[in-house]
């Protein structure tokens, strides 16, 4: 749902599970966010830290075109 994040998980090495670490929740439901977007508040403000982006990039889905 969101390549940009999976693309940043990627580039910096980090597997699912370290992710899921990092925002205090389990692998299983760190994956199935990533498949809903039911991302809370608190896990999308860890993600952009964590990797250094705007909400914008990091939370951008395939359907959006660019304007």
């Amino acid at each position: 749902m969101f390549p940009n994040l999976n693309a940043e998980q990627a580039r910096n090495k980090h597997t699912n599970d370290f992710v899921a670490k990092e925002l205090c929740l389990s692998r299983r439901s760190y994956e199935l966010k990533k498949k809903t977007g039911e991302f809370k508040l608190r896990e999308v403000n860890k993600l952009l830290d964590l990797y250094k982006c705007d909400f914008n990039y990091l939370f951008k889905t395939e359907q959006q075109k660019p304007a």
